[in-house]
């Protein structure tokens, strides 16, 4: 087995002085790199889960059906999201990389940025919005202890304390969630419970109502699978960093650390969060229960649920939102954007973008992003799985006379295939994802092989059964040294030796 790529990659790598391919937060992720755990992804996911427009899911089902089958139908449609979302997940587990680097194999090294920068975008205003719920928590808080209100003042604040921590890197924020999460699911169970009380007040059986208006289960199913296309395509930013088991081709061996993250905690909080938000449409008739518990608190039970708010925002902007948005963010400005400095663009992108005007019209927004994104799922599962079999040339990623460079640095197999298949997409209705997510892998699977692939010669698809292009399943890690300014692929055994030395 070759542990170095070709000449030719090497000292194309050397062309220039200083690579704007290359920065130290966007190079594969080692073996060794890898610092979370199975729990640890855990409590990532259920922080990310626990989210206000959350509720609003589950509220617009029992608009029209019962609770139980609202609740079904979130959980077995956020299942087969979490089935998706294994398939592009192994992109960070096989190969280390982050979303947009891996885009330059489908869109080119240039072309890259036309779908990272967009997810990086919507990213950061999401960061915005959350930012926005929280700061409204604190000033609550504040305004309850002092009768002092000034939120823009407390978004500053929070905005900088959340930059802060995801500056940090993966570890401080693996760290937040494992204090956060729980203390998330004991504070939504007492909500649970407090609106199941106002409801009984009320006469009115949680279990046994059903609203008036015209829902029906599938629109209710591609809703929810929608929701989280966002970290669908870009979930490889944070599984690259997950613990995996080296050594083997087998796809449920090598990723069994993200199966109950993403299988189990993201599935079974979705569903809860959304029954919790259908409770409370029942009880109260607003889908929002911090509205509806904070009419009815004071004292402590207003504080805890103030703190709910704050702790579900930071947790999910740290891995869901500022982390995919700093590292598109790095991706196009590298090697002069380090990381820190994009979390910072990522909260100033996500605050000129007034996320509070945006909440007003929260889900015309979902709807207008989700079409493109489910088209570049799409598009990344036939690249990564029908086109290249798992194999990626991963030197030729940072370079740009390399194989990857396409024509003048875009691939227009993808290109075409997203703006195309976004396009149909955007008119399909509440089939957005499906149409999308389908017509984006088959019009590039389709242009890759009847065009590109002719003219751009793919090397790790001319041998599909060779184990040259592989990582993770073969015990390797692709490795770049920064004083010989070359990429290896080391045995893991002797990854693992150079991390110790150096830590001595």
């Amino acid at each position: 087995m070759s542990s170095d790529i070709s000449a030719e990659s090497l000292s194309a790598q050397k062309e220039t002085p200083r690579n704007k391919l290359l920065e130290q937060s966007i190079l594969p992720v080692a073996i060794n790199q890898k610092p979370i755990s199975a729990l640890g992804f855990v409590w990532i996911w259920i922080g990310i889960a626990v989210m206000i427009a959350t509720f609003q899911l589950g509220a617009n089902g029992v608009t029209g059906l019962p609770l139980a089958q609202v609740v079904t139908v979130i959980f077995i449609a956020n299942m087969v999201l979490a089935l998706l979302m294994m398939l592009t997940a192994d992109i960070g587990t096989e190969h280390g990389l982050s979303f947009a680097v891996y885009l330059r194999a489908p869109f080119g090294v240039f072309g890259t940025h036309l779908p990272s920068v967009f997810r990086g975008v919507v990213a950061a205003i999401w960061f915005g919005i959350l930012t926005y719920l929280g700061a409204l928590a604190l000033n609550g808080i504040v305004e309850y202890f002092i009768g002092y209100s000034n939120w823009p003042l407390w978004y500053a604040v929070f905005a900088l304390v959340q930059m802060a921590n995801t500056a940090l890197g993966i570890k401080a924020v693996e760290r937040l969630a494992a204090i956060a999460a729980p203390a998330i699911m004991v504070i939504s169970i007492w909500m649970y419970y407090t609106l199941d009380v106002l409801a009984k007040t009320k006469g009115v059986n949680i279990w046994t109502f059903v609203g008036n208006q015209e829902v029906t289960i599938l629109t209710l199913f591609l809703a929810n699978v929608a929701f989280w296309s966002t970290l669908a395509i870009d979930i490889p930013n944070i599984t690259r960093f997950v613990k995996a088991h080296s050594g083997t081709k087998n796809f449920f061996s090598r990723n069994r650390n993200i199966f109950a993250a993403q299988l189990f905690a993201l599935p079974v909080t979705q569903a809860w969060v959304a029954l919790i938000g259908a409770v409370s449409f029942i009880a109260a008739g607003d889908w929002n229960p911090i509205n509806v518990i904070q009419e009815q608190s004071a004292g402590f039970s207003l504080i805890v649920l103030l703190i709910l708010i704050i702790l579900a925002q930071w947790s999910t902007n740290s891995a869901a939102n500022l982390i995919p948005a700093a590292l598109t963010f790095v991706n196009a400005g590298a090697p002069y954007v380090k990381y820190p400095m994009a979390v910072f663009i990522a909260g100033v992108v996500g605050t000129l973008s007034m996320p509070w005007a945006i909440l007003d019209n929260l889900f015309s927004f979902l709807f207008s992003y989700g079409s493109f994104l489910s088209a570049i799922g799409g598009i990344m599962i036939a690249d990564y799985y029908l086109i290249r079999k798992r194999r990626l040339n991963v030197p030729e990623l940072y370079i740009y006379s390399g194989q990857f460079y396409y024509t003048k640095g875009f691939n227009l197999a993808g290109v075409v295939a997203w703006f195309s298949a976004g396009g149909i997409a955007f008119y399909s209705g509440s089939w957005a994802f499906l149409v999308g997510f389908f017509s984006g892998a088959i019009i590039y699977f389709i242009l890759m092989k009847a065009f590109v692939m002719r003219k751009y010669t793919q090397t790790e698809c001319s041998n599909k059964n060779s184990d040259e292009f592989l990582a993770t399943s073969v015990g390797m890690n692709w490795i770049y040294d920064e004083k010989s300014k070359r990429f290896s692929r080391v045995p893991n055994e002797k990854t693992e030796l150079k991390a110790a030395r150096e830590d001595l």
